[in-house]
């Protein structure tokens, strides 16, 4: 049976999301100085974003939030095993808004922004290996950017 095209579409359009805050985040520490805050965002938009390509190609409903941890539930209820990667993943939660405005407790470094990065590409890859290769397939460049196995 051939795959709904707007249920592909949505998801692919989740995902290609996900990979455009990936670039950005790896793009944000090449600069001079390195956005450290920009990057974190955009991790914790990565992961958001996978999840919910996740939730779209299932069908099922989410509402609009930026917390991890309720996506993430929604997610270990289609498929259990996603359980230990989303409680890796779930502290990038405070990302979503901690360094966007003044006022935050600590300077995030750098390390914890590279961290945070490939805590964001090993989810994706996570979540790319739980989705049919009609959702899959991206154009080489963006497979090098989300690294092998995307």
């Amino acid at each position: 049976m051939e795959p709904d095209l707007v249920l592909v579409s949505n998801t692919r359009e989740w995902l290609l999301r996900a990979k455009e805050d990936l670039d950005n985040a790896q793009h944000d520490l090449m600069a001079t100085p390195p956005f450290v805050r920009d990057a974190l965002f955009h991790c914790q938009q990565v992961v958001e974003k996978a999840m919910k390509a996740l939730l779209t190609w299932h069908d099922s409903a989410f509402r609009k939030t930026h917390n991890l941890e309720e996506l993430g539930e929604l997610c270990t209820q289609i498929d259990g095993t996603l359980a230990p990667a989303v409680e890796d993943v779930t502290p990038l939660t405070e990302y979503a808004a901690r360094f966007r405005y003044p006022g935050a407790p600590w300077d995030p470094t750098l390390q914890e922004a590279q961290e945070s990065i490939e805590l964001a590409r090993t989810f994706v890859h996570t979540i790319l290996n739980r989705l049919p290769p009609c959702v899959t397939s991206f154009d080489d460049r963006s497979k090098d950017s989300m690294g092998s196995g995307a």
